[in-house]
């Protein structure tokens, strides 16, 4: 067990090294210069050049790369260009968002997906087993951008212009309303679970369709295998097959694509925050790309691709848990 789990660790390394590197690479080489946001815009060169050098650019690119990760490694990620803070404080601000936005869609895209897949499953071809295979297939197809657009005109905007009552309308920017501070405890709970709803219903209806999707397959190919057939010959209850035979052998291809979803998952939060500008990592690695911010575009960059391997490695120790045979030739 601890062999596979070291040989993941070692490649997840590898992963987060590689992107790092060729994330650092493609930033310093892209057209612009980030000194111009010290300066102003009609400096002169030497007051540009002075700029360069305050912070480090005018060093040669692989220098300046064996530097920043040796500090990195050490846990100094530098200062924001762009804030003037320390990176490691914007992190450490912006990932609890991040975490909190990934974890409630997981929820709601696994929970949801299952239960609606084994539904559909156990009412095969049936007219509402056809009708959930037509609404998850129209929602799995919508671009989520678009999801996100409709959500904010149906739930923010119309109801104001409607009339209609204050709590059918759900805020569609920011994780919390500018009178937060001044809440009770259950005031302040229920103004970030109205904040969270939107981008949620973006990342969890989309999430929750494919996996319904698959989860349906899945059982449906579990129930024609022959140890399944030879339970229902023998007699025992429909509620037994379906929980001890179908169910728990369906979840391992799903368990699997759990691992295959966190990447989509996290790079999805990135659009989804810039959307309803949630104070997450993502909206914060899109504006330090637009502002050039070298420090806070890498250690977003190192942070995502982390998050990445680790959901992945926790994806295939539960894969091995729910099936030991993976376990015997990891």
């Amino acid at each position: 067990m601890l062999r596979p789990i070291g040989r993941r660790l070692l490649v997840g390394v590898g992963i987060v090294f590689f992107v790092v590197t060729l994330t650092f690479a493609l930033l310093n080489l892209a057209p612009g210069d980030p000194a111009r946001l010290w300066v102003a815009p009609d400096a002169d060169q030497a007051t540009l050049d002075a700029a360069r050098q305050a912070l480090g650019l005018d060093a040669p690119l692989a220098f300046r790369y064996v530097r920043w990760l040796g500090a990195f490694v050490q846990g100094d990620w530098g200062t924001s260009i762009a804030m003037q803070r320390p990176v490691l404080s914007v992190i450490v601000d912006a990932l609890p968002y991040t975490l909190l936005l990934t974890a409630a869609s997981l929820f709601v895209t696994y929970v949801g997906g299952i239960l609606i897949g084994v539904f559909q499953a156990m009412r095969h071809r049936s007219r509402l087993d056809t009708s959930l295979t037509v609404a998850t297939l129209f929602v799995y197809g919508i671009p989520a951008y678009w999801l996100a657009v409709m959500l904010v005109l149906l739930f923010t905007y119309l109801p104001g212009r409607a009339g209609l009552p204050a709590i059918l309308q759900l805020p569609a920017f920011g994780a919390q309303g500018l009178d937060a501070e001044f809440l009770s405890p259950v005031g302040r709970l229920v103004d970030r679970v109205k904040h969270l709803a939107l981008p949620l219903t973006t990342l969890g209806l989309i999430g929750a369709a494919g996996t319904a999707r698959f989860v349906r397959g899945a059982v449906l190919d579990v129930r024609r295998l022959d140890f399944v057939r030879a339970a229902v010959a023998k007699g025992l209850r429909s509620s037994h097959v379906s929980g001890r035979h179908v169910l728990r052998n369906a979840l391992v291809p799903v368990v699997t694509l759990l691992g295959l979803s966190l990447p989509a998952m996290v790079s999805g939060t990135v659009f989804v925050e810039t959307i309803f500008a949630w104070p997450g990592m993502g909206r914060v690695m899109v504006d330090a790309v637009l502002a050039r911010d070298y420090p806070v575009v890498m250690a977003t960059t190192a942070m995502f691709a982390f998050l990445v391997v680790l959901g992945n490695i926790v994806a295939d120790l539960a894969t091995m848990a729910v099936d030991p045979r993976i376990r015997d030739v990891a």
